[in-house]
């Protein structure tokens, strides 16, 4: 795992996969990785199956499984690879969900500034938003990231690759009102001086935190819908295609490996659609 660079999390649910693979090799009187067979592997994820494991979780541990075999070969632990023919069911590409320009704005705007965390929210989902970033992108930020006067934020996304994304005007003002205000007055825990949005305690900010902010402020707003932090990456990328923007810069600015990801966002909604015909159709 550490030679693919990939990240904590990454890790950590590839590590869980091959747990649940080798609990139920033991049920099965099987210790070794070297005694597992194809048909047993089959097994495991029908096994899976039956439990209820929807397709795309069921995918990801075949990925898992797979990659677990491969090292084992590479490593002489194992003289075959037993998950070469193991096949991942096939998932559905369901369309993110999304917000409007409107319901960006009516959150954002919602967020009480009178509290002392409220501007370092404000300026949080402003950024995950303006700049399309993952919510492990975003509480990761440093201050070595911020190229304020280039209008460019430095990303480390998945793997620790590194890409430039451009901040744009409203992103950027938000930023620097944050920077001269809560932040600079904010004192940080040791080893934690860098971290652009801390929390109370001057430390950095978890995944978890941010979910509650968001679930706390759909409270507030009275909306049902489940929002999440990726909610505004995907906004991010819609309002960017259906703008007309380059599928390729919005792969780029996203960080996706594969243009075959960012092809999602093409869906655009019905009333986009229409309004695109009667603004440029001659029978419209």
């Amino acid at each position: 795992m550490l030679e693919k660079s990939l990240a904590k999390n990454t890790v950590l649910a590839y590590g869980r996969d091959i747990a649940k693979l080798m609990q139920f090799a033991e049920v099965n009187n099987i210790n070794h990785p070297k005694n597992i067979s194809y048909e047993l592997l089959q097994q495991f994820i029908q096994e899976l199956s039956i439990k209820g494991l929807n397709a795309k979780s069921q995918a990801r541990i075949v990925s898992s499984v797979k990659a677990f075999f491969k090292f084992l070969v590479l490593e002489n632990i194992c003289k075959t690879n037993a998950a070469t023919l193991l096949e991942a069911p096939k998932t559905q590409r369901n369309l993110p969900d999304t917000l409007s320009v409107d319901e960006i704005d009516e959150f954002i705007s919602s967020i009480d500034l009178s509290k002392p965390e409220g501007y370092r929210n404000k300026t949080m989902i402003e950024v995950l938003y303006g700049c399309g970033l993952r919510v492990s992108e975003m509480i990761n930020l440093s201050f070595s990231d911020l190229f304020l006067k280039d209008q460019i934020l430095k990303v480390t996304g998945k793997g620790n690759k590194q890409r430039l994304v451009p901040i744009g005007g409203y992103t950027l003002e938000l930023l620097s009102n944050y920077l001269l205000g809560g932040r600079n007055s904010q004192k940080a825990k040791p080893g934690h001086d860098h971290i652009l949005f801390l929390n109370r305690r001057g430390r950095k900010l978890t995944r978890e935190m941010i979910f509650t902010i968001i679930k706390n402020q759909c409270e507030v707003l009275g909306w049902k819908k489940k929002i999440s932090p990726h909610t505004f990456r995907h906004s991010f990328a819609t309002h960017l295609v259906e703008g007309g923007a380059d599928l390729r810069a919005v792969q780029e600015m996203l960080g996706h490996e594969s243009i075959t990801t960012t092809e999602i966002y093409t869906h655009l909604s019905n009333e986009y659609l229409r309004d695109e015909i009667i603004a440029h159709h001659p029978r419209a």
